[in-house]
């Protein structure tokens, strides 16, 4: 567990009327106390027009500077800080969330709602930043962790596609010999012909 998450564990969770102004976008709450997302560490304003998150996930911060303490990151879309966050610490956002959670179904909207803002406007900034699409970057990281898995593993081709966010097992061959020039078989194979000539 990262070292944002145990402090956020210890954080305050919501009482009743926070959470109902957190749920209902309550401006007038604005300024009075911040909440932040355990799974995502953005903090907003209880105004924030983003999807709620759950309560189990959700830790309360008595003003901004308190949230940054604790290592959490101002929200894109309400600007808790009053300042935008700029888009590279923005995109970093999107792509560390990715790294970490590259195994659940992620899609462009799932994405954005992560990190509160728009589908189009992540696309095109992220692609800019990147040099790739969020969509492209996610693939990025599930063949590379198969890569590992299969050179460091005994597990089926099947089970692998699965552990890295892709269970449809011909896809999951398909895309991999698509950004490899391997299929999965044949990668591990190359693999453990590498690792005999150099023994």
């Amino acid at each position: 567990m990262s070292e944002r998450f145990r402090k956020a564990a210890k954080l305050d969770s919501p009482s009743a009327d926070k959470w109902q102004a957190i749920i209902s976008n309550d401006s007038s709450y604005d300024g009075v106390f911040f909440y932040g997302v355990k799974t995502t560490g953005i903090f907003c304003r209880p105004s924030c027009k983003s999807k709620a998150p759950k309560p189990e996930n959700t830790c309360i911060f008595q003003d901004a500077e308190q949230a940054l303490q604790a290592q959490f990151r101002p929200c894109k879309r309400c600007k808790p800080t009053g300042r935008r966050l700029p888009e590279d610490d923005w995109i970093e956002q999107i792509a560390h969330y990715a790294d970490n959670h590259y195994k659940q179904p992620l899609t462009l909207r799932t994405f954005s709602e992560i990190c509160h803002g728009s589908p189009y406007h992540l696309q095109r900034t992220f692609k800019r930043i990147k040099g790739m699409t969020p969509l492209e970057y996610l693939r990025h990281i599930r063949i590379e962790n198969a890569k590992s898995l299969l050179g460091n593993s005994e597990l089926s081709v099947s089970d692998i596609g699965s552990k890295v966010g892709i269970p449809n097992t011909s896809y999951f061959i398909t895309l991999f010999k698509k950004k490899t020039g391997y299929t999965p078989a044949g990668y591990r194979q190359s693999l453990s012909l590498t690792r005999t000539i150099e023994n």
